[in-house]
């Protein structure tokens, strides 16, 4: 086996299998020292002089360490030293007879012990800098977990520290240990009581009641077991459709709850609540659907459900239907959703954990308080809300750009692109946002990010400026130009796949026209905004270029070392060299740090010389791959495309995603296939279906209906003189705000049937397209309020972190948030000048 590390050093692994006689059997098991990542101490000596003498009888050459196979604890052979508690020092002259490429690892044996020698040229050093601070500055090396940032600051012996600083340090780590432990206990405390409640409380399992009505003949049922419950919930199926009713010509079913409190202590006469839940029905009958609707009971009697069928003709309408108890009232629902909501955000925005787990431990607190409310759901139930179309669709991409950077494209596309601007910085940022925009119209968001990240790094990387602003910029206009279009957002398919609305006039064309018009205008004057926002932040990196490359090498030779599962011997020993590899390259860093004084980077003067310099480095490496590549991408793009307007194609984004990936896998013949695997952003699939798993469990604590009800009883209480108008502006934050905080798909999906309900309302007599229009401009441009409101945001920091160049929420939130604001003023000053001052679609 080879490792190529960046100076095309090849490294060989082999070995000579021997068999250890018996007399290794009398050495004392050594002990391996590990930590976590952050503080990971890699080897540690023979307790036993006697044994430390056997190794340096069997003529070890300078410069190479022994490792005992058995703890695979490397030693090091010093003539007249004995062995400390990390026994890894450095030869005072290199080998003559070792080479490059002399073997890593060679087994050797004498008569009482096995061990094998490793041999690597960085591990020997020039005799001016030998390892002479003692065990602390070794245990100190050894710690890989500190932030690569600080590494300036550290000293190279522990003996150059003031007192006071030790005293400053130890303070600083207890502190810091003590947060930790409140932090682990704390969380690990909720969790065990979220546990507690999820087990105390059984699955619903309410069976499913089959009835069939007509017009002559009704369906009625009392309950007599609903307790001191507070609410019932009803599920209906049938062949249903959505909309207000015409009573005059449309067919529909009529369900009543009605609830009568007989005369007692409490009440001295008898009060009757009744209910009517109205739904159309489908004039075809063949489209199953599912509808559920809570009731507010008032005392423990027992309820009376009719359902009645009123139709144009005397035939049966079958319908299913079950009923469910709870013990909290939607107020208190709510609370504690919003109670876990903010939780979710405290865990992300503080970084107290990693967004994934942040969302797991969300979902289970979700999941735990519908067991409390006594609506438990199983776990078939859990994973059927899971959108398993948006994973899909996330991993065949996630496979695709694996393949497809293989091939030096993104570095091409890099270079490219620094031509195309001149060398001039603003310019490409402009070029580069302007595209995403302009391809996250036509294309998903998702999609667009995936393709555009990684070219954007090699940029970066080349230019010697910090990803990490250019990356948020880019996602956040790719989120403004996916407003654009009917399909560049999944808002905006949910709206014009709406039946309903198609029939009140909103389709594809004239929904894209009015918002493509808005979009161009928020667009224009969000250039100059993100302009002024980055005005004092310094997109170069305040390090030079060997600087930066450096820290990033040893994060990544960080990352791969942790990788490793030293499940064998050769796994052991490649972890220890890799680790040592970082040690080295933090030493060098050091002394880079040391001698470097702070420039900041200006404006490429010599822009043309170094184009040609860098075409000559960064240029496709494989031009096969790379025709199979863009033919199966284009494809793939062209299948996207076809899917919006061809409904006879009954393939999804998911499937054609997963599809394309299959067909570059075959072509590309793909035979390491654990390498593409390692590329896929795992966390972030988990991410998304632990989002889904919690967005649809506050939907269930009636989170986003209360959102939707109080906001038309808002509307419902203005003037009618100022009606539209302030509905507008409802809509619209309400959208924004609650998209940038929660997902924006199931919220669009509730609250279109409030909008429409509203809509037909004869005391409120507003139009529909206004709303749905606002609702839409909300609902795209909130997404870049926070890193979690769009799923594009989620999936471009979780490519950037892959490559080392991660942000956190708090980074994405102050460039995220007051573009959010800008354009959804720009966005609801469109609207109220189109839909108010010109009485557009009215």
């Amino acid at each position: 086996m080879y490792l190529e590390n960046k100076s095309n050093l090849d490294i060989e692994l082999s070995q000579t299998s021997a068999q250890g006689p018996q007399g290794r059997s009398s050495l004392r098991s050594p002990e391996a020292v590990a930590g976590n990542f952050e503080e990971l101490l890699l080897l540690q000596g023979f307790s036993e002089r006697r044994e430390t003498q056997k190794l340096q009888s069997s003529g070890l050459p300078t410069g190479q360490c022994a490792i005992h196979n058995d703890g695979f604890l490397p030693v090091r052979q010093e003539d007249g030293h004995n062995f400390g508690m990390f026994n890894i020092f450095r030869g005072k002259s290199s080998s003559a007879n070792l080479s490059e490429r002399s073997p890593l690892l060679r087994f050797s044996q004498d008569e009482s012990i096995t061990y094998m020698t490793l041999h690597e040229p960085s591990f020997v050093e020039g005799e001016g800098e030998p390892w002479d601070n003692g065990p602390l500055d070794l245990e100190r090396r050894y710690r890989l977990g500190s932030e690569v940032n600080s590494l300036s600051l550290s000293r190279s012996g522990s003996s150059d520290k003031d007192p006071i600083d030790n005293i400053n340090f130890r303070l600083t780590s207890s502190i810091r240990r003590c947060l930790t432990v409140s932090r682990i206990a704390t969380i690990f405390t909720i969790l065990v009581f979220c546990s507690l409640f999820f087990s105390m409380y059984p699955d619903r399992n309410n069976p499913w009641r089959m009835l069939a009505v007509s017009s002559t003949e009704s369906f009625s049922m009392n309950m007599t077991d609903f307790r001191d419950n507070a609410l019932l919930r009803l599920q209906v199926g049938g062949p249903f459709t959505g909309g207000m009713i015409d009573f005059t010509r449309q067919e529909y079913i009529l369900i009543q709850v009605e609830q009568t409190e007989q005369v007692g202590q409490r009440r001295r006469r008898a009060q009757t609540v009744l209910y009517n839940w109205t739904i159309p029905l489908h004039g075809e009958r063949s489209d199953q659907i599912l509808l559920t609707k809570t009731f507010e009971m008032i005392s423990s009697d027992p309820i009376s459900i009719t359902v009645q069928a009123f139709l144009h003709e005397n035939e049966v309408v079958p319908l299913s239907m079950t009923h469910q108890s709870l013990y909290v009232n939607v107020e208190t629902q709510v609370a504690i959703a919003g109670i876990i909501l903010a939780g979710v955000y405290v865990l992300i925005i503080f970084e107290i954990v990693h967004r994934t787990l942040a969302a797991m431990l969300g979902s289970f607190a979700a999941l735990a308080a519908l067991a409390f409310i006594g609506d438990r759901p199983s776990l078939v139930t859990v994973v059927e809300w899971i959108d398993y179309e948006t994973l899909a669709l996330l991993f065949g991409m996630m496979v695709l750009v694996a393949i497809f950077s293989e091939t030096g494209f993104f570095d091409y596309c890099a270079v490219k692109a620094y031509q195309l601007s001149r060398g001039r910085v603003w310019p490409m940022i402009i070029i580069l946002c302007l595209i995403a925009a302009i391809l996250s119209a036509f294309l998903d968001n998702v999609t667009t990010m995936m393709l555009f990240t990684p070219v954007t790094i090699r940029l970066c990387e080349v230019l010697n400026l910090d990803p990490r602003h250019v990356l948020i910029a880019e996602v956040i206009f790719t989120n403004i130009g996916g407003a654009a279009t009917a399909v560049g957002d999944p808002p905006n398919v949910i709206i014009v796949s709406n039946q309903d609305l198609r029939r009140e006039g909103i389709d594809f064309a004239s929904f894209t026209g009015y918002m493509f018009l808005g979009i161009c205008l928020v667009l224009l004057t969000s250039f100059p905004f993100l302009r002024m926002l980055y005005w004092n932040k310094k997109l170069y990196n305040k390090e030079s270029i060997e600087i930066v490359e450096l820290k990033h090498e040893i994060l990544v030779w960080r990352q791969t070392a942790q990788r490793i599962n030293p499940a064998s011997r050769e796994e052991t020993a490649v972890k220890c060299l890799l680790m040592q590899k970082v040690l080295n390259l933090e030493n060098l860093l050091r002394k880079m740090m040391k001698t470097f004084q702070r420039q900041i980077s200006q404006e490429d003067k010599n822009w043309e010389q170094n184009i040609q310099e860098l075409k000559k480095k960064h240029k496709i490496s494989d031009k096969v791959l790379l025709v199979k590549c863009l033919s199966v991408l284009g494809v793939v793009i062209f299948m996207f495309f076809v899917n919006s307007f061809v409904p006879s194609i009954h393939l999804d984004l998911g499937w054609i995603a997963i599809l394309g990936a299959l067909w570059l896998l075959v072509l590309a013949d793909i035979q390491d296939f654990e390498i593409i695997l390692h590329r896929v952003e795992w966390p972030t699939l988990l991410f998304f279906a632990g989002l889904f798993v919690l967005m649809e469990a506050l939907a269930q604590l009636q989170l986003i209906d209360y959102i939707g009800v109080q906001t038309a009883l808002l509307i419902k209480a203005v003037p009618e003189d100022q009606r539209l108008a302030i509905a507008i502006i409802l809509v619209m934050w309400v959208s924004a705000l609650a998209s940038s905080l929660i997902d924006n798909i199931p919220f669009t999906a509730t609250m279109i049937p409030v909008l429409i309900n509203l809509s037909q309302d004869a005391d409120v007599n507003l139009p529909v397209k206004p709303l749905i229009f606002a609702l839409a401009m909300g609902a795209c441009l909130g997404g870049n309020g926070t890193l979690i409101g769009a799923s594009a945001n989620v999936v471009c920091a979780g490519i950037a972190e892959q490559h080392g160049y991660g942000f956190s929420f708090m980074e994405f939130f102050r460039l995220g948030f007051p573009m959010m604001i800008m354009t959804c003023m720009i966005g609801m000053c469109y609207l109220l000048a189109t839909q108010v001052g010109l009485k557009w679609n009215m």
